[in-house]
């Protein structure tokens, strides 16, 4: 994750709640069973760790902000810092679980080593994160703001999202069997206003100019987006495109 990027738990849970809540219908693609010893890659404040514990399974979550870390913590789970480009795991999980947190990680060939390792033979992974036009609009005004201040917000951009073969050719050059591989359009409505999200997840932009400046470059994002992303009833829906992703580490 960016330097940049922190993470408060309260302003995720106020602005930000939809992500663990569309993460739900992910779990059904896992099918997670009891016993079954589980990793949650990018396991955030812990609200899907939870809810695969509720399952009955050992769930191990990890995450690169201490503030998440803590949060999950406080729900009781075995939360634990760790960069999910450097996974330390050895062949000890039946399955590895990602919701909302690979597009946070750069470097792609990593995590998915780092996955193949924490699995065992015949281990099964279940992922979804922002792929290839997730928050185009949200993006290039950002960008556009910034280069008016003579800044490249190009330069700035945290995020990762592939297009499906790119993406299935990462894992099957790593050794998985890929069952699937699908990217789809997920249109969001926002809780509160753009302004929220972009505080909550646009940080290493906003913080490339001072501080006194960020909530006029807040205002102007805003404004520039307010044509597309708002909608009659003063909604805020923003360009949400998801990529998801099922493979298997083959048993022999």
């Amino acid at each position: 994750m960016t330097p940049s990027q922190s993470w408060d738990p309260e302003r995720y849970a106020r602005h930000a709640r939809f992500v663990s809540e569309f993460g739900l219908s992910l779990l059904e693609v896992l099918r997670p069973k009891a016993g079954e010893r589980i990793l949650d890659l990018g396991c955030g404040d812990g609200a899907l760790t939870e809810r695969l514990a509720a399952f009955g399974c050992e769930v191990v979550g990890v995450d690169s902000s201490p503030d998440q870390v803590a949060a999950a913590r406080a729900r009781g789970l075995d939360a634990r810092l760790a960069d999910g480009q450097t996974l330390a795991f050895e062949g000890e999980f039946d399955a590895v679980f990602s919701n909302a947190a690979l597009h946070w990680m750069p470097r792609a060939d990593a995590v998915i080593a780092g996955v193949w390792r924490a699995l065992k033979r015949g281990g099964r992974f279940v992922a979804e994160c922002g792929g290839a036009g997730n928050i185009a609009h949200v993006e290039a005004a950002l960008c556009e703001a910034l280069e008016r201040r003579r800044v490249d917000g190009r330069a700035l951009n945290p995020w990762y999202f592939p297009v499906p073969a790119e993406y299935r050719a990462r894992f099957e050059a790593q050794g998985f069997s890929v069952d699937h591989v699908e990217l789809f359009p997920r249109p969001t409505p926002l809780p509160g206003d753009i302004a929220d999200w972009l505080v909550t997840f646009a940080e290493p932009f906003l913080h490339a100019v001072p501080a006194q400046d960020q909530p006029r470059l807040v205002e102007e994002v805003r404004a520039a987006l307010r044509p597309r992303l708002c909608d009659a009833k003063g909604t805020w829906v923003v360009d949400y495109v998801r990529l998801r992703v099922s493979a298997r580490r083959p048993a022999g």
